[in-house]
């Protein structure tokens, strides 16, 4: 057991001095704009949770899809340790089985808001990874399966998912991961920035840097921020035309200004809509990101 526990500290350090190494090279050479966006473009966004990718990045998919490119989102988690839903919908108390139905619910609610962006079924991909428990998978339980304290899953339990029964390691996931850029292919990676204060977050975007560096993929990578400072985005709610401001974590990051047209940013909002469930207690902090403006840094910032 003792030799174990010494093999996956190993396993950790390694993957972060990798990330360290990776961290240096992250800056693109045009740092002021993202790649051109054409028919060519293949964009896959990663988001920790079900809406993540429209909070975020509804703009830059309905421009490549207009542009003929294709556009996928793999989400790293399906949304199931949200307690606060479940306050909500007074099932506080139901158990395990509730948080899955809760994620199913979830689930559909991303199918809806991504086939309004214009994602086909091809490019709606699901890991089922636990929520709340990412940044776990790759550091203390990169070989060991870890269990959801919410879900008591200690696999993907969701038979939709891309790869249902996959253990929850982080080994496992990186593999899941490396499928998803086999099948992608992509030209263009929008991830969380390692500034996000939420550690799922955080996780996807370390996950990302390390599978991308060993494709050759980590320069298509560009880095966006939802949990990013004590009252950003402000003004709270819903002010249509008014630019997205700078979040105070992404301070001193160069930062790509994606301009989204009047009808992108009304089909952002009917996209966010279909998030019925979060925005019954998220809905001033959601609302605020549908902006005139969509922000992304070209460095990950990491310490």
């Amino acid at each position: 057991m003792r030799d174990t526990r010494e093999c996956a500290k190993l396993a950790s350090l390694a993957m972060l001095a990798m990330l360290a190494l990776a961290l240096c090279a992250a800056t693109p050479a045009n740092p002021e704009a993202l790649p051109p966006i054409d028919g060519g473009t293949s964009l896959l966004v990663v988001a920790p949770h079900p809406d993540d990718e429209t909070l975020c990045c509804a703009g830059v998919i309905q421009r490549v899809l207009r542009a003929g490119g294709r556009a996928s989102v793999a989400w790293i988690t399906s949304g199931d340790a949200s307690e606060l839903d479940l306050l909500i919908e007074r099932k506080l108390f139901g158990g395990a089985g509730r948080l899955r139905e809760l994620a199913e619910k979830r689930m559909r609610e991303a199918l809806r808001a991504t086939s309004r962006l214009g994602v086909p079924a091809e490019g709606q991909l699901f890991l089922g990874y636990p929520d709340r428990g990412v940044l776990s998978l790759i550091t203390d339980h990169r070989a060991t399966p870890y269990t959801s304290r919410f879900t008591e899953a200690a696999a993907v339990p969701y038979p939709t998912a891309l790869f249902p029964a996959h253990p929850y390691t982080g080994e496992s996931l990186e593999r899941d991961f490396a499928a998803v850029l086999e099948r992608v292919r992509p030209t263009l990676i929008l991830a969380p920035s390692l500034r996000d204060t939420h550690p799922d977050h955080r996780a996807a975007g370390l996950l990302t840097i390390a599978v991308t560096t060993r494709h050759g993929m980590l320069g298509s990578v560009r880095y966006w921020i939802v949990h990013g400072g004590e009252g950003w985005p402000g003004p709270r709610g819903l002010m249509p035309g008014v630019p997205l401001t700078v979040a105070p974590r992404s301070s001193g990051l160069t930062l790509a200004v994606f301009p989204l047209e009047p009808a992108e940013e009304d089909r952002k909002l009917d996209a966010l809509r279909a998030y019925e469930t979060q925005l019954r207690t998220l809905a001033p902090f959601m609302l605020a990101f549908v902006r005139s403006t969509e922000l992304f840094a070209s460095e990950a910032g990491g310490d």
